[in-house]
């Protein structure tokens, strides 16, 4: 029963993505999301300084196995973690993105791409060294089973890069509320709260952290002051290097901020 539940959610979800077609209330949330956070995180470095973090965490990657989970047609760091690793598998529900991803892979050794669902028995290989997950581990609603099947999928001293949203500080988790019972695609949407987050710190080892869109979110607000563009994009930087530096070691900090990239370990038994 949990299977084929999760088999019309899979078939939504792919379609969603293929097609783009969101209500107004989705549309709007988008709007938001690609509009005002976008303009911060030109403006202060964030994608930037969130590139840079995950290939630090990457390593050498001549040696490792590499699983590029829910990857569409490939996000930003793919084409980097394919023509740089030993062995590189892209998957994702959609045929669509994995058609355009295999395209691009033709020419890289060691690399392929295929249309799976990460949870299904179909999936049998495992034994990877590390699994990116970028914008994939918040669409999963049971965590306890994501974290039990990346464990079982990652190697002995496999790792884990992620990205996320998170839905801990007040004001996002008061619009998230609201916004919710109008979302297309809220059957597949999941941001982490507070309690996902210990889910995860206590399946694996937190090697790092860093979180973005604590006080810098503020920073869209400052337009309607009478502050040159200048400084408000000085405050702007400013906020996101506390976001940055905070997020580090304070939860407080951490769970005040939108998106969360970690770094995880598989633990030794």
């Amino acid at each position: 029963m949990k299977s084929e539940k999760r088999k019309l959610i899979n078939a939504r979800q792919k379609e969603f993505y293929d097609t783009k077609q969101k209500n107004a209330a989705t549309r709007l949330w988008s709007y938001f999301r690609n509009g005002a956070l976008n303009r911060i995180k030109k403006d202060t470095g964030v994608e930037r300084d969130i590139y840079e973090l995950h290939k630090s965490w990457f390593g050498d990657l001549s040696q490792k196995k590499v699983l590029d989970l829910g990857c569409y047609a490939g996000n930003s760091l793919s084409s980097y973690l394919a023509q740089n690793s030993k062995e590189y598998l892209g998957i994702d529900l959609s045929p669509k993105g994995i058609n355009n991803l295999s395209r691009r892979l033709e020419k890289v050794p060691g690399a392929r791409a295929e249309v799976m669902d990460f949870l299904s028995e179909e999936f049998r290989e495992k034994d990877f060294d590390l699994i990116y997950a970028y914008g994939v581990l918040h669409h999963f609603k049971d965590v306890d089973e994501l974290i039990a099947k990346l464990e079982e999928k990652l190697s002995k001293n496999g790792s884990i890069v992620s990205h996320d949203p998170l839905q801990t500080s007040l004001p996002i988790k008061f619009i998230r509320t609201i916004y919710r019972p109008f979302q297309s695609d809220k059957a597949w949407e999941w941001p982490f709260s507070k309690k996902t987050y210990y889910q995860f710190a206590k399946g694996f080892v937190v090697k790092e952290r860093r979180a973005v869109l604590g006080k810098a979110k503020w920073s869209a607000f400052i337009s309607f002051l009478p502050v040159s563009e200048e400084k408000r994009i000085q405050k702007a930087k400013a906020w996101h290097r506390d976001d940055w530096e905070n997020s580090l070691n304070s939860d407080k900090a951490m769970f005040d901020c939108m998106h969360l990239s970690l770094f995880m370990q598989k633990k030794s038994h």
